[in-house]
């Protein structure tokens, strides 16, 4: 079996972070590792508090990953300190694993700043260049380059100068935009867009986290980078589509809609 390494944040409500990465993981039919970077209290309606695991601990939660069982791919979310972001990008280039897949979570659903503003710098300068594949959504984007993005072929210029800064694979997430929901992917030749209907729902919490594991879930199979997201959108395309409305606010997605239809657990109409 193939093996993923989620390094991020807890998520208490199971939407996002650690959580979402796992299910996703396990909905691909990989094994599923985890390095926690921070635990944070959340439900479906805010980010009540943030406690970030010291440095050395996070070090030494990679350790023990690669001195033992090792990865096929790695998927790195939020990450919310200079401290955190060094010891991140130090341990991946000691053990130099393949397929890592950077989502540059900086904001929550709710609002609340997941990464510290002065952080951003070393983001971009540590663990992106070390990214096979880099998952902004349009915020993150601007954030990034600095430039305010209002359409898809900003989108995709945005894409262009990420991919410059760093030499990765980037694929611009586009929910942000209008029309229908398309991401762009850069790999520093070609332009792809995975395009899919804008679905009408409030419960999209843990998203970002979602796709980015998918992408490195198929990477982890064998796939190509291209090939890669296009299933990981059409994964998280049904799993928006069957999002679950639990809590009071941004419900999660459901990322086991296809597992449970295979398995005859629900219908069709559910």
């Amino acid at each position: 079996m193939k093996k993923v390494l989620t390094i991020a944040g807890s998520d208490s409500g199971g939407g996002a972070g650690i959580q979402a990465d796992l299910k996703t993981f396990c909905a691909h039919g990989v094994f599923g590792m985890s390095v926690i970077t921070a635990v944070t209290a959340q439900n479906t309606m805010e980010v009540l508090a943030v406690q970030d695991v010291k440095p050395d601990i996070i070090g030494k939660q990679i350790d023990a990953i690669y001195q033992d069982m090792g990865t096929d791919a790695v998927k790195i979310g939020m990450v919310s300190k200079i401290e955190s972001i060094k010891i991140i990008a130090e341990k991946l280039k000691e053990y130099k694993p393949n397929n890592i897949v950077l989502d540059p979570v900086m904001v929550s659903k709710s609002g609340y700043a997941l990464l510290d503003p002065k952080a951003t710098e070393t983001l971009i300068e540590e663990l992106m260049p070390l990214a096979n594949v880099i998952t902004p959504n349009i915020p993150e984007a601007e954030r990034i380059i600095g430039e305010k993005i209002n359409s898809l072929e900003e989108a995709e210029q945005a894409a262009k100068k990420i991919h410059l800064l760093c030499g990765s694979n980037v694929l611009v997430k586009g929910g942000h935009l209008f029309g229908k929901s398309t991401d762009i992917l850069f790999d520093g030749d070609s332009i792809y867009r995975y395009e899919s209907e804008r679905i009408i729902t409030k419960n999209t919490h843990g998203t970002g986290c979602t796709l980015s594991s998918a992408i490195a879930s198929n990477l982890a199979l064998g796939c190509s980078v291209t090939e890669a997201a296009d299933r990981a959108k059409k994964y998280i395309a049904i799993a928006i589509e069957h999002a679950m409305p639990i809590g009071k606010g941004i419900g999660p997605v459901n990322h086991f809609y296809e597992l449970y239809k295979n398995a005859g657990m629900i219908t069709e109409s559910e």
